[in-house]
């Protein structure tokens, strides 16, 4: 009898509590990937899927310290006595947050790192890296510098650094959180088109529907370290909670029919269209002399009252033009004001007393010892007495659900929870205008709509505008929305006007959802967009 070859991923009882922390992180998981398989890991942010992950790549124990028990097989080989180099060559690991996982000064160069560490001839490793761009349709940004291209671009290039080693299995922690829909979905597909072709793929995404597309074999959910649903996509959409898991928006309305939905109204003052809170005019943009124009004639105002939603693709512009307003980078030609004052008169310190900015990458702003501290550090240096500072870091981590966590060092969350401890740090200074460039990156669902509701129902912010690539919560919290694209607004105005044309949106890379359709097709009985659940009390 022959033997059948091992498989590429064997889990047996594993479990392990890192050493900062007093309950394990994960909890007696086994589980089997099998040579082109798909595996979809889905689950609350900070359930334990990032440290299965590490457990898997040797980050745990060669990195991250604590009590490891169980046993985990690649290719049939036990990696607890294999060096990091040793695994790297079978696993490729995609990080959460490309900023920690670039070190090249260099597109080309960052893309054949792991291709130099193993000594591979020139020639060699150049042909690798420029076919990892090429595969990824960045193969234009070569010869870029990495700190010049935008956090989507990043995670594209951190990508290309994995697929050109070349590993037999692929881990995915959060591959599409910096991702335009375009360029998600690209991905997704390149990633069935790898495991079509034999190499084995463990995906973790928050994007569940989106991840749906692409027909994952098998599906494991989370909850609390532990696997609470192992099976394959029929079963999950019946057992899953909805609340929990962003499900296709009919199957939504579908379970939700039974069940009586609260009513969600943002409590943003009226619109005030007199004075406007942040005006730009005739604005343009470069980083340098050398480099080309990343916003062209910009010409824009942002009132009270308004709710705005950011679109536009990897590298349009959305970032560097919202800087422009706190004014961490200033127009090349034309000017900004900010409550009537050109920001070029300003410090950035005076601005951020207006604007509250929290930024792309979580690992930009968190440096305090404990969460507590990190909260406290804004009011404080604004001025706040001791009981406003207790009363605005109170309210602001009650509102992203991490009461507990309060004693924590802000780095020894995941990285979900540290996004949510960076826009608490931003909320306890309660600034009349909230800035946030991707506020739902690397949450679970749950999450992203009980922050986004806390923020839109209460009172004292002007204004609130944030970035983002999740087109349905664009619909579903924004009374306006923006489109940039290479530089330039192509769209501005209410959703439902925005939104409408599907060409355009195809041509701005965006990708209409299941919930903008059916939003679309009740809209003469709703006269607004609803998120799927309350679309349910409107189906016959």
């Amino acid at each position: 009898m022959v033997e059948a070859d091992p498989l590429p991923l064997v889990v047996r009882d594993l479990s392990f509590q890192y050493r900062s922390r007093t309950e394990p992180a994960i909890v007696e998981i086994s589980l089997e990937l099998h040579p082109g398989e798909i595996m979809l890991l889905a689950g609350s942010s900070g359930c334990g899927k990032t440290t299965l992950l590490r457990c898997i790549n040797g980050l745990i124990p060669h990195s991250y310290r604590g009590k490891l028990s169980g046993e985990i097989l690649l290719y049939g080989q036990s990696n607890a006595g294999m060096k990091l180099a040793e695994i790297s060559q079978k696993v490729g690991t995609l990080l959460q947050d490309p900023e920690r996982q670039i070190l090249g000064s260099y597109v080309l160069n960052e893309v054949c790192f792991g291709l130099e560490n193993l000594g591979l001839p020139r020639e060699e490793m150049i042909r690798r890296g420029e076919a990892a761009l090429e595969r990824l349709h960045i193969l234009h940004l070569r010869d870029k510098e990495t700190f010049g291209i935008s956090g989507g671009e990043k995670q594209k290039v951190a990508l290309a650094g994995v697929l050109a080693m070349q590993p037999k299995i692929l881990l995915l922690d959060e591959p599409l959180a910096s991702l335009d829909p375009a360029s998600a979905h690209e991905a997704l597909h390149l990633f069935r088109e790898l495991a079509d072709q034999g190499m084995a793929i463990m995906l973790v995404e928050h994007r569940v529907e989106d991840v749906l597309t692409i027909e994952p074999e098998r599906i494991v959910y989370m909850e609390d370290g532990r696997i609470c649903f192992h099976g394959d996509i029929q079963g999950l959409v019946q057992v899953v909670d909805y609340h929990r898991i962003k499900l296709p928006a009919q199957v939504v309305v579908e379970r939700a029919k039974a069940e009586p939905q609260p009513n969600f109204e943002p409590a943003v003052p009226p619109l005030d269209t007199n004075n406007p809170l942040i005006e730009f005019q005739q604005v343009h943009f470069r980083y340098n002399d050398d480099a080309p124009e990343v916003l062209h004639n910009i010409n824009l105002k942002i009132h009270a009252g308004e709710v705005i939603a950011i679109l536009g693709h990897n590298g349009s512009g959305k970032t560097t033009l919202v800087k422009q307003a706190l004014g961490l980078l200033k127009p090349t030609k034309g000017k900004v004001f900010l409550e009537g004052v050109e920001t070029h008169t300003l410090t950035v310190a005076k601005a951020a007393r207006t604007i509250g900015y929290v930024f792309q990458s979580p690992s930009q702003m968190l440096f305090a010892p404990t969460v507590k501290e990190e909260l406290s550090f804004g009011p404080k240096n604004l001025g706040f007495d001791q009981e406003t500072i207790a009363r605005n870091v109170q309210w602001a981590i009650e509102t992203v659900h991490l009461e507990d966590e309060l004693l924590t060092p802000p780095l020894a969350l995941s990285f979900g929870q540290q996004k949510r401890v960076s826009i608490a740090a931003v909320l306890s200074m309660r600034s009349r205008i909230l800035m946030m460039d991707e506020p739902t990156a690397g949450q679970d669902y749950w999450n992203y709509q009980a922050f986004m509701d806390s923020i839109l129902q209460m009172p004292g912010f002007d204004s609130i505008i944030f970035i983002t690539h999740d087109l349905d919560l664009a619909l579903i919290y924004a009374n306006r929305i923006i489109v940039l694209n290479d530089g330039v607004i192509v769209a501005d105005g209410k959703p439902v006007d925005v939104l409408q044309d599907r060409q355009k949106i195809k041509q701005w890379r965006l990708v209409a959802t299941s919930l903008l359709e059916l939003n679309f097709q009740m809209y003469p009985k709703t006269g607004k967009f609803l998120r799927a659940e309350a679309l349910a009390q409107f189906m016959d």
